[in-house]
Order: structure tokens, then C-alpha cells, then sequence
């Protein structure tokens, strides 16, 4: 599975900007995907996920009302809306996908959940 992130940039506070993730090289139909980052001298946290079954959305308090994750079966593309972003939402956006597994209602803000991740895109606020 490969995965390839961008929309990334430096914006104001209160700004927006879209991510997107194009994943490529999986069959299987069923999996998790999720949005994670990670900023400087701070560990990953996952942040927002979706279950391919039914694009059920899940996400952390710190995203909850100002992101929106999504996807687009027909180009294979994952994507998380940012909104009124914070200095305190700086950090490298991740992609990660999982491998065909049992809905990510419990687990979806499990790391090791994920084997496969994209190379990440830098956001920037200030």
C-alpha cells in the first residue's frame, strides 16, 4: 500500500486548508484509515479515522468540530478538512491505512494499528 500526502502549507490562525491522501496498491475493501500528527518533540496522536464499511468518522476532542475526514472511493483519496486552525495545530499530517481488519469504531486511534503510512505533510500556523 502506498500513500501519498499533500495540501500542507503555512496559513494565519483561523485559516483553512484541505489534506489530501492518495492511497494505491490495496484490494481489500474493508479497512481503517485515520489522520495522524505528530509536532516537534511531542509524540503522534492520532486525530481523526473512518471505517470503508460505512465512512463512519471519528475524532479526537482536539479535532472534533473543526476537521471533517472523508474520502472519495472513486479516486481512492483520503482527505481531512482543517478549519479555524490554531498555532497549537502545527505539526506533520500523516495518512495511515490498515489492513482488512474488523471495524475501527475501538481502535481507530491505535498506532500500531496502522502498518502502512504516507511520507507526511507539514502544516504550519501562526
Amino acid at each position: 500500500v502506498q500513500l501519498v500526502e499533500s495540501g500542507g502549507g503555512s496559513v494565519q490562525a483561523g485559516g483553512s486548508l484541505r489534506l489530501s491522501c492518495a492511497a494505491s496498491g490495496y484490494t481489500y475493501s474493508s479497512y481503517c484509515m485515520a489522520w495522524l500528527r505528530q509536532a516537534p518533540g511531542k509524540e503522534r496522536e492520532a486525530i481523526a479515522g473512518i471505517w470503508s464499511g460505512d465512512d463512519a468518522a471519528y475524532y479526537t476532542d482536539s479535532a472534533l468540530g473543526r476537521f471533517t475526514i472523508s474520502r472519495d472511493n472513486t479516486n481512492n483519496t483520503l482527505y481531512l478538512q482543517t478549519n479555524s486552525l490554531k498555532p497549537e495545530d502545527t505539526a506533520r499530517y500523516y495518512c495511515a491505512h490498515d489492513r482488512p481488519g474488523p471495524p475501527c469504531r475501538d481502535s481507530w486511534e491505535s498506532i500500531s494499528r496502522y502498518p502502512y503510512w504516507g511520507q507526511g505533510t507539514q502544516v504550519t500556523v501562526s
